[in-house]
């Protein structure tokens, strides 16, 4: 900034030419010099207030630039750590995909051979079934019914074939039908022989028989002691169980209704191992419930 002192020195100047009595030529040059300083002086001066009023202005633009250099960083180091959150999350994700999808595989793979098991199960039943029926002459097919239900085959047996009214001692009647069911069994080792006895509601009048649940036992012990002792079938192979009156097929109130209620079924049960293994070897994830729901379907 252009201090006072010329502007000193030219009045000075004037003072003593006005005194000495310069020349007017001399003192006109010298006023235009100092006018001529104080214009400089004056535009220095104003540019001095405008580099101030600029200086002033960049100032306060570089305390926002730097206010805002702050805001940016907090807002970086914001989205850094959700990124980092978002990230650790989306691992775990992956982490939690890879392992339903591995659950999903096995137990695709486990549903694949239990089916392929109760493929070869059906299969079975239905050639047991298609040999009993072709081995069976036609007077035997009006008194034995077979069919296959839910993969066990159920031969059932008309009661007057086998006994006579109120006993329960096999008649020789019944022994080729019986010889015929028993080769069937032993062509098929390794399958379970349940012989059930079924009644209808007349009540028994025998003195060494209670009621219908000891005849319908007896019965199916009678039938059990022939595949046994005349057939050769494997005895640890064999159950015999009573039902009595109670598993009716057909309406107890007409008198061929009553006739199909008394019979004796044979229950051939195909090995049940297969399906057992596949239940233990079931994905460990699917829980109790599942297993259990499988165990009762079968």
């Amino acid at each position: 900034m252009m201090t006072l002192r010329p502007l000193v020195i030219v009045a000075a100047a004037l003072a003593l030419a006005s005194a000495s009595c310069v020349s007017s030529k001399k003192y006109a040059a010298l006023k235009a010099e100092r006018d001529g300083l104080f214009n400089d002086w004056t535009t220095v001066k104003g540019n001095y207030a405008r580099q101030q009023a600029e200086n002033q202005t960049i100032q306060a633009l570089l305390d926002e630039a730097r206010r805002n250099n702050e805001q940016l960083r907090a807002d970086y180091a914001a989205m850094q750590s959700t990124l980092n959150q978002s990230i650790s999350s989306n691992t775990q994700g992956n982490v939690n995909i890879s392992k339903l999808v591995d659950q999903i595989n096995a137990s695709n793979k486990y549903i694949k051979e239990l089916v392929q098991a109760k493929n070869r199960s059906d299969s079975l039943n239905l050639a047991l079934t298609t040999s009993l029926t072709r081995s069976l002459t036609g007077n035997e097919l009006d008194e034995v019914n077979v069919k296959v239900l839910k993969g066990v085959v159920y031969i059932s047996l008309a009661d007057n074939m086998l006994f006579r009214s109120g006993s329960y001692e096999v008649n020789s009647r019944a022994m080729q039908t019986l010889s015929k069911i028993a080769k069937i069994i032993k062509d098929y080792r390794g399958y379970s022989v349940l012989v059930e006895g079924n009644t209808d509601p007349v009540p028994i009048s025998r003195t060494n028989i209670r009621n219908n649940w000891d005849l319908s036992a007896l019965r199916a012990s009678s039938v059990v002691q022939v595949l046994q002792n005349d057939f050769g079938v494997d005895p640890s192979r064999l159950s015999a169980a009573g039902r009595g009156e109670y598993n009716p097929i057909a309406d107890n109130s007409s008198e061929l209704g009553r006739q199909r209620n008394r019979r004796t079924e044979i229950i051939i049960t195909p090995e049940l191992d297969q399906f057992l293994d596949l239940i233990d070897k079931a994905p460990a994830d699917s829980g109790a419930g599942a297993t259990d729901t499988g165990r009762a379907s079968l």
